[in-house]
């Protein structure tokens, strides 16, 4: 395998950062949220068993610190069973190919979600329009353009279970692209949200900065189907989750969270619908 293996011509390094850049939190004993500049990465796992998985791979030119994070929480040398992406924008999937290279380890995605990681569809022109925020200006230089893992990339299992994540199910969540998943914990109602929602303004400089926690859709810039994203929003919050991790901002807990789920539900169009954008319709 290895030398087939691309990103895109546009991959790059992004100087964009937050203050929590380099700052991981143990959410729950194992799950573990490390920011990497201004998205998040999630370890699923026991630090006594060893046996962890991996989630969403980081910004580009990210892989050697999220190998360093991994081996400071797991040991050295340690490797995940699986790499689990949420999908498959350059800041969920910025690291992959070094990591598949360095671990040989399988990586899963909603079969959607295969031809922007085998190399045969590009992903939609990011909007700026959507914004006056910085970070909205900034989307066009953003990598858009189809990585290929080749046959490394799984769909994930059709009956909804994740591999090497016992008890967590993946759910269908789209809308900020056509195989965007979450996963989700019925036991003690804990979900890994990806981009279906996020606890920060992503579109605003300042705010991915400051990291200000506030309930918020799914980034403006690169969300195509906003009837999709409403209804994914609306499926998660009737899971009630008492925990939530987002691919961007802090973790949420409890009747924060559940109260700024309904709010986002019942403000849809005020909160995460843009004014205005190409994708609107």
């Amino acid at each position: 395998m290895d030398k087939d293996l691309n990103y895109g011509e546009d991959y790059k390094f992004i100087p964009a950062t937050s203050v929590r850049s380099g700052v991981g939190i143990e959410v729950i004993p194992d799950l573990y949220q490390y920011t990497i500049q201004i998205v998040n990465i999630v370890l699923y796992g026991n630090i006594n068993t060893k046996d962890f998985v991996l989630i969403d791979a980081g910004m580009p030119k990210s892989a050697e610190e999220i190998i360093s994070v991994i081996e400071e929480r797991f040991g050295p040398n340690s490797r995940p069973k699986a790499i689990i992406l949420t999908h498959g924008h350059f800041d969920h999937v910025g690291g992959i190919i070094e990591l598949i290279k360095r671990w040989n380890v399988p990586v899963y995605a909603h079969a959607l979600e295969i031809p922007y990681l085998t190399g045969k569809q590009n992903y939609p022109e990011p909007d700026p329009s959507v914004s006056d925020g910085l970070v909205a200006k900034m989307s066009p230089f953003f990598p858009k353009e189809a990585i290929n893992i080749g046959d490394n990339i799984k769909a994930v299992p059709e009956d909804g279970h994740i591999p090497y994540m016992p008890g967590f199910r993946w759910i269908h969540t789209p809308g900020h692209t056509p195989g965007h998943i979450s996963l989700f914990r019925e036991k003690d109602r804990v979900l890994i949200a990806g981009d279906a929602f996020v606890t920060v303004k992503q579109e605003s400089l300042y705010k991915v900065l400051t990291q200000t926690k506030e309930i918020s859709g799914p980034p403006q810039y690169l969300t195509t189907d906003w009837q999709a994203a409403r209804k994914s929003v609306e499926k998660l919050d009737a899971l009630k989750p008492l925990i939530a991790i987002t691919g961007h901002g802090l973790a949420m807990k409890g009747e924060e969270l559940q109260n700024n789920l309904q709010k986002l539900v019942e403000k849809f169009d005020e909160i995460a619908l843009p004014k205005h954008g190409k994708y609107l319709n």
